[in-house]
C-alpha cells in the first residue's frame, strides 16, 4: 500500500538513490543528509514522499515563493519516482497530496518549471491539470568561490 508522508532524514539514502538514478544529480550521501537536515528544519518547503512497502518509491519537493508580482506560490524543485515504480501512478499522488497541502498552508497556486526535452514530464504535468505559461526560459548559473 503507497503512504505519502513527510520526509524524514532516514530517507536520505533512498532520495539520493533516487536523484542520482532518476534525475541525474550525483550528489554524495553525506550532502543530500546535510540537506535533507535543512529542509526539515525550513517550515517554508514541503518535501513529501511516496513509501511502498518500507521503501521510498519517489518524493515532491515544493519551496514557498514570494515575489512581488503574484500571490504567494509553492515552486516545485522536484518531483522523481524511482524508476522501478514509474507508471503506476505514484507523480501524480504525490502532486495531488501537494495541492492539499499548499491549500491547508493557505496557497493557492503551484508553479513548476520543465526541461523543454523532458516531452514526457510535459505531458504528465498537463494530465494532472497544470498549464503552459509564459515563454521559454534558460537556465543560468554561476558558481562562486568559497
Amino acid at each position: 500500500m503507497l503512504n505519502i508522508r513527510p520526509v524524514k532524514l532516514a530517507d536520505a539514502s533512498f532520495i539520493q538513490v533516487i536523484n542520482d538514478k532518476t534525475l541525474g544529480y550525483d550528489y554524495p550521501l553525506d550532502k543530500t543528509t546535510e540537506r535533507l537536515n535543512e529542509i526539515i528544519a525550513d517550515d517554508q518547503q514541503i518535501f513529501l514522499v511516496a513509501e511502498l512497502d518500507g521503501k521510498v518509491a519517489g518524493y515532491v519537493q515544493a519551496e514557498h515563493y514570494l515575489c512581488s508580482y503574484f500571490d504567494p506560490m509553492y515552486n516545485v524543485l522536484a518531483l522523481a519516482v524511482s524508476e522501478e515504480f514509474q507508471h503506476q501512478g505514484i507523480g501524480k499522488q504525490l502532486m495531488a497530496e501537494l495541492e492539499v497541502e499548499a491549500v491547508k498552508r493557505g496557497v493557492y497556486t503551484i508553479r513548476l518549471n520543465s526541461g523543454e526535452p523532458r516531452k514526457e514530464a510535459h505531458q504528465f504535468y498537463q494530465g494532472v491539470g497544470f498549464e503552459q505559461s509564459g515563454y521559454l526560459q534558460k537556465r543560468f548559473i554561476k558558481e562562486l568561490e568559497k
